[in-house]
């Protein structure tokens, strides 16, 4: 997890609370997660009805929010007033409207706990914290940006929210749920709550767990058509290619792409290293020791010069999958001459 999310989860849970917060970024995972705990203990239960008070941003305007949140608490200490996809609040551009965001956040109310939770990935608008009416809420409260989490960090996002849960988790399951997945958290999140709801007490997530309860392939996926490839196995990569072809929905190309690029892009990294312990290339790689392996066998199987090639051709091949050069190529064919030309 983010360190600084994990530290505001943590004073949230022990009623540390802020009068403003101004929560921005492109993942709506935490954008949710910091929200939702604020929920459970900022009010009462007994008290939500009254001081509670969910708004979002396209139902309402920056100056109905102030209202809000310049009320007073119904016969209690405090009431909440939390803004979701605030980015989309009516009056936000104006500058009067961000004069009265400034002016509030500057002397808020003790008795009100305001949240404007703004998500990026959905909208053009971008919250500036150079602008003063954001700086406001940095100074008498929490103003924190979160972006979106590197692909490279996704295997060990995925086993930190295992051991979070209790739960074991085996590398090759980690690297499957990540690769077929990909950076959606939200997502991830429910398929591995998804995976522990059926595993027994102190059982293992297995790579054989994510194929049978995540819905992914155990003999046709991106990771068994990277085995056959890096094996030189024609027939089996052949046969990958086209059950993929077949079924695009669950095997998009461009997951396939980024996969096979990501990969080879390692291999290159490998080649290219002075050190070749197998703990001086998982810290060169950042990848887990156990998968190391993989990245050493692909070296001494394609040289350097065959590996530059293969990420020419997969740089070509996305190109095709945009419409460029051959705007009429369907997804598979593209997968299949992708293929070809790496295999031969």
């Amino acid at each position: 997890m983010i360190p600084a999310v994990e530290t505001l989860l943590k004073e949230i849970r022990n009623k540390r609370i802020a009068p403003v917060y101004l929560i921005h970024g492109d993942e709506p995972y935490y954008l949710d997660l910091i929200a939702d705990q604020l929920e459970q203990v900022a009010v009462p239960a007994a008290e939500k009805g009254f001081n509670q008070f969910v708004l979002f941003g396209k139902d309402t305007d920056v100056g109905s929010v102030i209202n809000y949140a310049r009320r007073y608490p119904f016969m209690a200490e405090r009431q909440l007033v939390l803004v979701k996809e605030a980015q989309q609040l009516g009056g936000l551009n104006d500058k009067t409207s961000q004069q009265l965001l400034e002016d509030y956040a500057l002397k808020p109310l003790s008795s009100t706990i305001l949240m404007l939770c703004f998500n990026k990935e959905d909208s053009k608008f971008t919250v500036d914290e150079r602008k003063t009416w954001v700086k406001a809420f940095g100074k008498q409260g929490i103003l924190l940006g979160i972006k979106k989490i590197y692909e490279n960090k996704l295997v060990d996002w995925v086993a930190d929210y295992c051991h979070k849960q209790g739960a074991k988790v085996s590398p090759k399951a980690c690297q499957l749920l990540a690769d077929n997945i990909g950076n959606d958290l939200k997502r991830l999140a429910g398929e591995i709550d998804k995976i522990l709801l059926n595993l027994h007490v102190g059982e293992e997530i297995t790579a054989a767990t994510v194929e049978r309860l995540v819905g992914i392939s155990r003999e046709y996926n991106v990771f068994e058509l990277q085995k056959a490839i890096v094996s030189r196995d024609v027939l089996r990569a052949n046969r990958i290619v086209d059950y993929m072809g077949r079924n695009p929905k669950d095997n998009p190309l461009v997951v396939i792409l980024a996969q096979l690029y990501g990969f080879f892009a390692k291999v290159l990294l490998v080649q290219a290293s002075r050190d070749q312990s197998e703990k001086g290339l998982a810290s060169v790689l950042g990848v887990n020791p156990f998968f190391v392996k993989d990245f050493t066998q692909a070296a001494r199987t394609f040289p350097i010069a065959k590996v530059a090639d293969v990420i020419h051709s997969l740089r070509r091949a996305d190109a095709r999958s945009k419409g460029i050069d051959c705007p009429t190529l369907s997804e598979a064919d593209i997968l299949r001459d992708l293929v070809f030309e790496v295999l031969h």
